[in-house]
């Protein structure tokens, strides 16, 4: 579970976010970097059971740098105000369908799915619902999925039609997707509960069949 001290943590970054205050709780951030660690080992466990095809994965990998990268970007605070905790489902590398864990004060989620999938991939999957869109509105249109997860369609979509397939295509809407993700928003009690790796494997499960259509796709 994740303790108070390490939302105290991010909760002060916010306001402080710049290198000398960052190095004078550096012992603050590595405490809460390790509270997310355990938090991530103790899902991955849950997880094997959930998912068979996750590969083996340690959670100091799985959890993302809070080092930005500010090259290309108009921001220049170095720091995330977050942890980002990413299971990839097709090897330990990023770059296909995954879970992913947000933890922020106020602010934290679980999410799953391929967001922005690469061309090759994105013209897999598209093919893929063109030819089994039945399958995946099976899941999507479930009534607990959408009660947890809201209406899949409503994702970012192409403002006109992909190419290869017709505006009059009964899931032209499926197809204009750009990303094939679903969200659910955890409070602070979620995360800080003492059953929470259990809990948020429990949302993952409900996302596997639709990570196990998007993995089939690119295969």
């Amino acid at each position: 579970m994740i303790q108070q001290p390490t939302l105290d943590f991010l909760s002060e970054l916010v306001d402080n976010n710049n290198r000398d205050w960052f190095m004078a709780n550096k012992s603050r951030f590595d405490a809460a970097r390790e509270n997310v660690i355990a938090l991530t080992d103790g899902l991955i466990k849950f997880m094997h059971k959930i998912d068979p095809a996750l590969p083996e994965l340690e959670g100091k990998k799985c959890v993302m740098r809070i080092y930005r990268d500010i090259r290309f970007s108009k921001n220049k605070t170095p720091y995330k105000n977050n942890f980002g905790i990413s299971l990839p489902t097709t090897s330990t590398k990023l770059g296909g369908a995954e879970y992913y864990l947000h933890i922020q004060p106020g602010k934290s989620f679980i999410a799953g799915g391929y967001w922005m999938p690469e061309a090759s991939h994105l013209k897999a999957i598209r093919q893929e619902i063109d030819y089994n869109a039945h399958d995946l509105k099976a899941i999507i249109d479930e009534p607990e999925f959408v009660k947890l997860f809201g209406d899949f369609r409503n994702g970012e979509k192409l403002k006109t039609v992909p190419r290869d397939y017709s505006p009059d295509n009964e899931n032209i809407e499926l197809l204009k997707l750009k990303s094939f993700i679903v969200m659910r928003d955890l409070k602070d009690e979620e995360i800080m509960h003492p059953k929470a790796a259990e809990t948020i494997a429990e949302l993952c499960g409900k996302i596997y069949p639709l990570n196990v259509f998007l993995r089939n796709a690119i295969v």
